[in-house]
């Protein structure tokens, strides 16, 4: 690896492996997304540029690659493995309902949100990294926002008043 591509992958690994694991949804397949996002670096010249500019283009990257991911997952059916609908701590049904709304997000709405909520990408390199303007990604972000509110209500607060119940305190 070439010392650009290393300087890229020890500032920029962390908040690209957040972002692909909301992005997939599975830690191992964020890490190994992540280390084909590296190895693609690896593998070309890494172009003179603002550091923004850089962490723009590696976000590019990862996110063709998360279409690619969801692209490739819709071609195969799903393993039929046999669930059964065991009670789960209301934590973990609030997580549940995130993945399920991000989920439900469409790819450029959750890239977006998820560039700048979860890597803390600035507009400018979400724009660059997405193909938009940075007015559109303001409002993308925004639009995002008051949906997951609308969504993520109920399951959050069938969560507080379950904490609630449990520590004794009365509403």
């Amino acid at each position: 690896m070439s010392a650009d591509a290393e300087a890229l992958f020890a500032d920029h690994y962390q908040p690209l492996v957040r972002y692909l694991c909301r992005a997939v949804g599975q830690t191992d397949d964020a890490r190994d997304l992540a280390q084909d996002v590296f190895l693609r670096i690896s593998r070309t010249v890494v172009p003179e540029a603002s550091r923004a500019e850089l962490r723009a283009w590696l976000f590019r990257i990862a996110r063709n690659l998360v279409i690619d991911y969801h692209r490739s997952r819709q071609r195969t059916p799903p393993s039929i493995a046999a669930t059964a609908e065991a009670e789960r701590p209301p934590s973990q049904d609030v997580v549940a309902a995130v993945n399920e709304a991000l989920a439900a997000l469409g790819d450029v709405d959750r890239d977006v949100f998820l560039m700048r909520e979860v890597a803390g990408l600035g507009y400018d390199e979400i724009a660059k990294a997405c193909d938009l303007t940075p007015d559109a990604v303001r409002s993308r972000i925004h639009r995002t926002r008051l949906r997951l509110r609308a969504d993520l209500a109920a399951p959050i607060a069938t969560h507080r008043t379950s904490t609630m119940r449990q520590s004794g305190r009365r509403q």
